[in-house]
């Protein structure tokens, strides 16, 4: 599946307050949905000595299924495509390497 046609289908299931002018509700789920995938990663260093059997892929899976939902949504709200987030992405990322400043931090390196 690609990144516009995933993005239609995730909309099409959305039912929150204010549909199509709230930010504010799939942000908030975004980093919710993110700290989900962090308690996953967490509970497999306590519990199984950090090895990732397939169980705990599966479920870090679903949680990143709706880490990607809500993302897509929040895309939505703010009027981009999956494509472009992901493409400015990528050129970003493709002029911290050629300026050797792939590793640091800040947002303008």
């Amino acid at each position: 599946m690609d990144f516009k046609t995933y993005q239609k289908k995730a909309r099409e299931s959305a039912q929150y307050p204010n549909l199509g002018s709230n930010n504010i509700y799939p942000t908030l789920g975004l980093v919710g949905e993110t700290g989900e995938v962090a308690e996953k990663v967490k509970k497999v260093l306590r519990d199984k000595n950090g090895i990732f059997d397939e169980e705990s892929k599966e479920a870090i899976k679903k949680e990143l299924g709706d880490v990607l939902w809500y993302l897509s949504n929040l895309c939505t709200e703010f009027k981009f495509s999956l494509d472009e987030v992901a493409l400015v992405n990528l050129e970003k990322l493709r002029h911290r390497v050629e300026k050797g400043l792939i590793s640091g931090s800040g947002d303008n390196r």
